[in-house]
């Protein structure tokens, strides 16, 4: 039996009858990038401005955005977001966690959240990633999965 399709079309799931319940996830991806650019984030000389801090403002208003985004997603009350990054040699890696209390789980929003931060960092480095013929030759987003789900009794 199908969740979101019945005779009459698409819906979203009624978890009205849910009980509220308190959640959490996280969520992580890769961006692989040439090893000047990772240099150039660290002394925070990309042209654009602070590469990590803005995609952590984008990747928290991401989580907030899911439903928006997603068909069939639920709006969830989010109860904190916080995206960070590790730093290597040739990539960056970016986590997202998330929590709230609801009927519902998070992981959609952990995996935007974390997705949209990827995309930032790569919108902000882009000058510094093209060759002379405009192509991403090391640029790559890789490895986004969710590394951890809770949900409390």
């Amino acid at each position: 039996m199908l969740t979101h399709v019945d005779d009459k079309g698409v819906k979203m799931v009624d978890i009205s009858k849910k009980e509220d319940v308190e959640r959490f996830c996280i969520a992580e991806g890769y961006i692989k990038l040439k090893p000047e650019t990772i240099k150039l984030i660290k002394e925070q000389k990309i042209k654009k401005g602070n590469v990590l801090t803005t995609a952590q403002i984008a990747g928290i208003l991401a989580v907030k955005k899911t439903y928006e985004l997603i068909p069939m997603c639920h709006p969830i009350p989010i109860t904190s977001v916080n995206i960070n990054f590790e730093i290597f040699e040739d990539k960056i890696k970016a986590i997202c966690s998330v929590k709230t209390t609801y009927k519902t789980g998070i992981e959609m929003e952990a995996l935007t959240g974390v997705s949209i931060a990827l995309l930032t960092i790569w919108d902000m480095v882009k000058s510094a990633e093209k060759d002379e013929y405009g192509q991403y030759k090391t640029a790559e987003i890789f490895g986004i999965r969710v590394v951890e789900k809770v949900k409390k009794p």
